[in-house]
């Protein structure tokens, strides 16, 4: 994980060309073992001003990447063989045993299901996105990530990002994004 630079005064505005400089200093990387989505996140990137993005396939070459690289964000699919994002997750938010447990991450899934976003939350994942995305919406989740960072803490079994809000314990099915209709071949 790269150190950013550091402001002299934290509480003075901060200029879109800061931000912007921040955000394309950033390695970045994007695990998922669909290679389409891949090169389209990296486009995305790209056009957000990062130059130095990596990719894995799997979760397991995630890990190792995570290692060597010490990228400054993990971008992670849901679903992916072998190790879920998921399972994924709970093996990096493992102080002790992993050696970046703080590494911001955001989820990025074409599943938007309550349950999925709050077990995600739960987990220690930093932010959650839909697929698709667009370079905006994954530009903003970047700013939060670095401009506003949340405190890591550590409770009970909870290590990650502190909570923006109390979870409910109550889970549904409910999407969080409606998904547009799909064709049935019949």
């Amino acid at each position: 994980m790269k150190n950013l630079p550091q402001r002299l005064d934290p509480a003075a505005p901060v200029s879109k060309k800061e931000i912007a400089d921040q955000i394309q200093s950033l390695a970045i990387l994007v695990v998922d073992d669909n290679q389409y989505m891949r090169k389209t996140v990296r486009n995305l990137l790209v056009n957000c001003g990062i130059k130095d993005i990596y990719e894995a396939n799997d979760g397991i070459a995630a890990l190792d990447a995570i290692r060597s690289i010490g990228p400054d964000v993990v971008i992670l699919d849901w679903e992916m063989p072998l190790l879920s994002g998921a399972e994924l997750v709970r093996i990096v938010r493992s102080p002790g045993v992993f050696p970046m447990p703080d590494v911001p991450i955001i989820m990025l899934s074409g599943h938007g299901e309550r349950w999925r976003v709050v077990e995600a939350v739960r987990l220690g994942v930093h932010e959650y996105l839909v697929k698709p995305v667009s370079a905006k919406a994954l530009y903003d989740r970047l700013v939060s990530i670095m401009m506003q960072p949340r405190p890591v803490i550590h409770v009970g079994d909870y290590y990650g990002p502190e909570p923006r809000k109390m979870i409910a314990e109550t889970l549904d099915d409910t999407p969080i994004v409606e998904s547009p209709p799909t064709a049935v071949a019949s």
